[in-house]
């Protein structure tokens, strides 16, 4: 198997065996492990203009692929498409150090707020591309995504077995518990509040998603838990069984008490009058722990990523 050349100057198309581990993965996916660093698009675009080739046979994207099938990938120029060679130096040392677990099977980051979980759109490197560059030599695969603006537990899969379980483990309702942390705007009342109210994703002008509750839309349900109370507002755990785009923020916004920071969903007088007494610059909502089991129950995982330093600071201000 021949690497693809990260100075730009592949110059022969290549054939790539699949391995059994990748036996299901779609193509674009594969491809995108193949060709380190190309943006999604340009890939779309290989596979359309039947430049890329399985068994011989143009293929979709979405194509499934089995173990032993030859892929044919054709010669890519990265840095003649203008991409940048590597992350920058200062993204690359920041996900570095934000890895807070390792195993033969998973690797978790503390992803900062700000980094979004995969490229596009714009953004060439996200958390995914950022962690390829410093792993070069190893498969890493995304298990699932958090909000741009969401800090916290993000797992990505070294290899394929472990990619597949966690996956089927997210389409079962409570085949993964996952709690976050949040400052709602307001007080809420003690005890349990749970939100079971359906979101619909929809476009706004732009093509920018917007989320709201609407009958149309897919079944969600959100559990929130006051922690502590301070200046005036909710510091909860939030645990959710379900996993919708914003899910969290849109059922906070439902209840009447948004997230502190959303610019998005929340309220801007509440956000501005956070932003001067605590220097709350950013969504206050973090991923803090997964837990779940692999290989049919027997690997127990407790993930942990700890409340970072910017939001203990606010809480800190908030008295």
């Amino acid at each position: 198997m021949t690497p693809p050349d990260p100075a730009g100057t592949a110059s022969a198309a290549r054939t790539i065996r699949v391995p059994e581990d990748r036996a299901g993965q779609r193509l674009d996916n594969f491809l995108l492990g193949q060709l380190k660093g190309a943006p999604r698009s340009l890939v779309y675009k290989l596979v359309r203009s039947g430049q890329v080739r399985v068994n011989g046979g143009r293929a979709k994207a979405e194509r499934k692929l089995e173990g032993g099938d030859e892929v044919r990938i054709p010669p890519v120029r990265l840095a003649e498409q203008g991409e940048k060679g590597v992350p920058a130096r200062g993204l690359l040392e920041a996900m570095e150090a934000s890895i807070v677990f390792e195993d033969a099977r998973l690797l978790a980051i503390n992803k900062p707020s700000g980094v979004a979980s995969h490229g596009g759109s714009g953004i060439s490197f996200g958390a995914i591309e950022t962690l390829r560059a410093l792993r070069p030599k190893e498969s890493l695969e995304l298990v699932h995504r958090l909000d741009r603006d969401t800090s916290g537990l993000l797992v990505v899969a070294k290899k394929r077995s472990a990619l597949t379980e966690l996956q089927a483990l997210m389409r079962e309702e409570g085949g993964i518990s996952k709690r976050y942390l949040a400052l709602l705007v307001g007080r809420l009342p003690d005890g349990v509040l749970t939100v079971d109210a359906p979101l619909h994703i929809g476009l706004r002008q732009g093509g920018e998603r917007h989320v709201q509750v609407h009958a149309s839309g897919k079944p969600s349900r959100s559990h929130f838990r006051v922690l502590e109370r301070r200046g005036g507002q909710s510091y909860c755990e939030v645990r959710i069984e379900t996993g919708r785009t914003h899910q969290i923020r849109v059922h906070a916004q439902h209840l009447g008490h948004p997230i502190a920071g959303d610019a998005k969903y929340g309220d801007e007088a509440a956000n501005r009058r956070l932003r001067d007494q605590a220097g709350l610059k950013r969504l206050f909502l973090h991923a803090s722990t997964l837990e779940f089991a692999l290989e049919g129950g027997r690997a127990l995982y407790l993930l942990n990523a700890p409340l970072v330093p910017e939001l203990v600071d606010v809480l800190d201000r908030l008295g």
